[in-house]
């Protein structure tokens, strides 16, 4: 048996017990005596006697495949479906990404070929860093007065900064006999950057495009949260301000499934540049 597939074995056993106690701890833990039936039905739970205000994977389940059957359903701004959240969401990460990688790819490659150009924009890096990209949003707001362009300005600062510094250290770690084989071939500076720079920092550029990739889907949630309107961190503060408990979980895992994919995609990419198949 290879190591894969014992590691998916106890993967899905691992899984099977927290579902199990996860159910066992939502069945008894004792009669819900202030629970109204219309307070239930908000939280997605049942008000019967013996049964736990928060919703079981049972609860969740059911729930999930309701949401799966209408995934684009749309009755107003306030009650859309998760297709539609997910798709706002992905789009405004997709384009604020997009444009990061538009500027910090391009940045980073003259700061790591130039260290007189590196050294000059240091000090606004290191300044500007460790800002939060959400302390950026009444910024935002206020001087594009758009909630959704302000979310992108925000996956576009979040996501910069992992690229930019990656790109940088991945130009600046090349072999300096490679370049010196080049400009001794008398290689161009552009051309040196295409044939020579980029395939040997690639993975160093990869990597950093991970970590954005990653910090960018947990920024949107949270600037999603701020601004309203659609996305799945609106759908996460909308369904928490209705008391639908289940409705919170459902979005949680759904966030931490398009994560994993969005993060998997980036390192397949990483893989296929570092082992060629």
């Amino acid at each position: 048996m290879t190591l894969r597939l014992r590691a998916a074995i106890l993967s899905v056993a691992l899984f099977a017990i927290f579902l199990t106690v996860w159910q066992i701890a939502t069945r008894g833990s004792g009669p819900v005596t202030n629970m109204s039936p219309e307070y239930a039905k908000l939280m997605g739970a049942t008000a019967t006697q013996g049964k736990s205000a928060m919703p079981g994977p049972l609860d969740v389940g059911a729930k999930l495949w309701e949401h799966l059957k209408r995934p684009f359903y749309d009755n107003g701004p306030n009650d859309k479906g998760l297709g539609i959240q997910l798709f706002h969401s992905i789009a405004r990460v997709g384009s604020g990404y997009l444009i990061a990688v538009l500027v910090a790819i391009p940045l980073g490659f003259l700061i790591g070929m130039s260290p007189l150009i590196g050294r000059a924009l240091d000090p606004f890096i290191q300044i500007l860093k460790p800002i939060s990209p959400l302390a950026w949003m009444p910024l935002a707001l206020y001087t594009i007065k758009d909630s959704g362009t302000s979310a992108i300005f925000v996956i576009f600062i979040c996501s910069v900064w992992p690229m930019l510094l990656n790109t940088a250290f991945g130009v600046a770690s090349v072999r300096k006999e490679w370049i010196d084989v080049a400009r001794t071939l008398e290689v161009g500076i552009v051309r040196r950057a295409f044939t020579v720079i980029l395939p040997a920092a690639a993975p160093t550029i990869l990597t950093g495009m991970r970590i954005s990739i990653g910090i960018a889907w947990l920024v949107i949630v949270a600037a999603e949260m701020l601004v309203g309107g659609t996305g799945i961190g609106y759908f996460v503060w909308n369904e928490w301000n209705n008391l639908s408990i289940t409705n919170v979980i459902i979005a949680i895992l759904l966030i931490g499934l398009v994560g994993m994919l969005l993060d998997q995609i980036l390192a397949r990419c990483a893989r296929t540049v570092t082992f060629p198949e």
